[in-house]
C-alpha cells in the first residue's frame, strides 16, 4: 500500500494508527495471551494502579488548586489590595515562569535522588508557601510569593509522568495517565464546591475570606508530602506489594517500549533539549498552557460578569463544568490506548477548542457563553489526558525524563505570558472578549505543529511493524 493511503486511513479514527503508537505482535500478547502471561499482567498492572495513581492523583489535585486558587481569590483579593488586572496576571504568571526554569533540573534530580524523597520535599514545601500567600500585601510580596511557589513546585507534573513510565507499559499509559490526570477537573470540582464557602468566612478571627482560602486550600500539600515519603515507592524493584514475578513481567514489557513505540534511545540530556521533536511539542505547550491558564485564572471573574451569579454559584457552575471535563479527559485517555493513536486525536480536541473560543468571544447570551466555556474545558482536559503521552513514546530513560520536562517547561513560558498578556488586555480595552478572540489563534497552531509531528512519527515507524491492512485487522482484533 502506498504511504499515502496508508496516511489516509489511519485519519479515520476507528482505524488503529501505527503513527501514533506502533503496533508490534508481542504488543498483542501481551495483552492477549491467555495463561500466565495475562495473569502477571492483570496482577501487576492492577496493583500498581490501586497503589499508586489515587496516591499522586491527589498530590497533583492539590497542585492544581494550589496554583489556580488566585482565580476565586482575585473575587476579593483585587479589591481588598487594589490589584490591578495587569498585576493580577503578570503575578499569576510568574508562577509559571520559575516553574520554567526549574522544571528541567527538578526531573534530573528525581532521577538522582529517586521519586520518593524528590516529590515529598516539592509537595512540602510548595504547600507552605501556598499557605504563606496569605500573607500577600504588596504587588511586590505577591509577585514574588507566585515566583517561589512556581519554584516550590517545579518537576511535579512531569516528575510523575516520568515516574508513570516506569510501570506501566505504552499500550496501558493512556489509561494510566488520565486516571492520574482526572484529579485536575475533579480539583475544580472541589474547588467550585468550597472556595465560595471559603470566601464567605470573611472576618472570621480577623481574617479575610482570600485568606482562609490560600490556608486551607495549602496545608494538604504539607500533609500528602508527608505521607508520600512513606508510601511511595521509587520503582517497582521497591515495591514490597509486588510479588517477583510481577516485577519481572513490567520489566520485560518495558524493557521492549522502545521496539514497540519506536523510541529513541537513551542520547543524554543536552542531545535531547535540541531534539526537533522535543521542540515542536514544547512550542505546541506553549500554545496549549498559554491559552489554558489565560483562561481558566479569569474564569471566576468572566463567569460572574457574564452571567451576573455571585462567587459561591459561580463555584458551582465551574465544578459542574468540571465534571463533564472529567469524562473527557478519561474518555480521551482510553480511546487513545484503544485506538493506538495520539496526535490525530489531538488534532480534533484542538479545533473543537478553538471553535468554542470563538463562540465564547461573539456570543451575546449568557447560556451561548457558558455551553461554548464548557466546550472549551472538555476539549481542554482531553488534550492534557493525551499530549504527555506522546514524549514517554518516543524517549527513554534519562532523555524521558529530561525531554518530559523541557517539554513541560516551554509550556509553561506560555503559561506565564498567557494570564499577564490576558490582564494587559482586559486593562487597555476594558474586556475580556478581545483576549478570548486571539486565543484561537495559537490553538490552531497547535493542531498544525500536531499534524507535522504525525507526519514524522510514521515516516519513523520501525520496520516490523505490519502496514498492511490485513495485518492492521487483525492485530486490532
Amino acid at each position: 500500500m502506498s504511504e499515502e493511503n496508508d496516511g489516509a486511513e489511519a485519519l479515520v479514527l476507528g482505524t488503529p494508527d501505527t503513527a501514533g503508537l506502533a503496533l508490534d505482535p508481542a504488543m498483542e500478547e501481551a495483552r492477549n495471551d491467555p495463561g500466565l502471561r495475562e495473569d502477571e499482567s492483570a496482577g501487576a498492572l492492577t496493583k500498581a494502579s490501586w497503589r499508586l495513581l489515587p496516591l499522586i492523583g491527589v498530590g497533583y489535585g492539590i497542585a492544581y488548586m494550589d496554583r489556580a486558587n488566585i482565580g476565586y481569590a482575585a473575587l476579593q483579593m483585587s479589591a481588598d489590595l487594589n490589584f490591578s488586572a495587569t498585576v493580577y496576571g503578570l503575578g499569576g504568571g510568574l508562577f509559571f515562569l520559575s516553574y520554567a526554569l526549574l522544571e528541567v533540573p527538578s526531573n534530573l534530580m528525581l532521577v538522582r535522588f529517586g521519586a520518593r524523597r524528590w516529590i515529598a520535599r516539592i509537595m512540602i514545601t510548595w504547600g507552605v508557601l501556598a499557605v504563606g500567600m496569605m500573607f500577600v500585601k504588596t504587588p511586590m510580596q505577591f509577585y514574588v510569593m507566585r515566583f517561589l511557589l512556581g519554584a516550590a513546585e517545579a518537576g511535579f507534573f512531569p516528575g510523575v509522568m516520568f515516574y508513570l513510565t516506569h510501570w506501566f507499559p505504552a499500550y496501558e499509559r493512556g489509561r494510566a495517565v488520565s486516571r492520574f490526570y482526572v484529579a485536575l477537573p475533579l480539583s475544580m470540582v472541589l474547588m467550585g464546591v468550597i472556595s465560595g464557602a471559603l470566601l464567605n468566612l470573611q472576618g472570621m478571627l480577623g481574617l479575610a475570606g482570600w485568606q482562609w482560602l490560600f490556608a486551607v486550600e495549602g496545608m494538604p500539600a504539607v500533609l500528602l508530602g508527608i505521607a508520600i515519603f512513606f508510601l511511595l515507592p521509587n520503582g517497582p524493584a521497591d515495591a514490597a506489594w509486588l510479588t517477583e514475578v510481577e516485577r519481572n513481567w513490567i520489566k520485560d514489557r518495558l524493557a521492549g517500549d522502545a521496539t514497540l513505540t519506536g523510541a529513541s534511545t537513551d542520547h543524554g540530556v543536552l542531545r535531547t533539549l535540541f531534539d526537533p521533536r522535543v521542540l515542536l511539542l514544547g512550542i505546541c505547550n506553549v500554545c496549549i498552557l498559554g491559552t489554558t491558564y489565560a483562561l481558566t485564572l479569569s474564569a471566576p471573574t468572566l463567569l460572574r460578569d457574564v452571567t451576573g451569579l455571585d462567587a459561591t454559584r459561580v463555584g458551582f457552575l465551574i465544578a459542574a463544568v468540571a465534571v463533564f471535563g472529567a469524562i473527557a479527559m478519561i474518555f480521551a485517555g482510553w480511546y487513545s490506548d484503544r485506538r493506538r493513536e495520539r496526535y490525530l486525536h489531538l488534532v480534533i480536541y484542538l479545533l473543537l477548542q478553538a471553535a468554542a473560543f470563538v463562540a465564547m468571544s461573539l456570543s451575546v447570551m449568557p447560556a451561548v457563553f457558558v455551553a461554548a466555556y464548557a466546550v472549551v474545558m472538555a476539549a481542554m482536559m482531553a488534550i492534557q489526558a493525551v499530549f504527555f503521552l506522546i514524549p514517554g513514546d518516543i524517549l527513554r530513560g534519562k532523555s524521558a525524563a529530561a525531554g518530559l520536562a523541557a517539554v513541560g517547561s516551554m509550556g509553561m513560558i506560555g503559561a506565564f505570558l498567557g494570564p499577564w498578556f490576558w490582564g494587559i488586555a482586559r486593562d487597555y480595552t476594558g474586556s475580556y472578549r478581545a483576549g478570548l478572540l486571539s486565543l484561537f489563534i495559537p490553538i490552531l497552531f497547535a493542531a498544525v505543529i500536531m499534524v507535522v509531528l504525525r507526519r514524522q512519527a510514521h515516516n519513523a515507524r520501525p520496520v516490523d511493524v505490519p502496514a498492511d491492512p490485513a495485518q492492521k485487522a487483525a492485530a486490532s482484533v
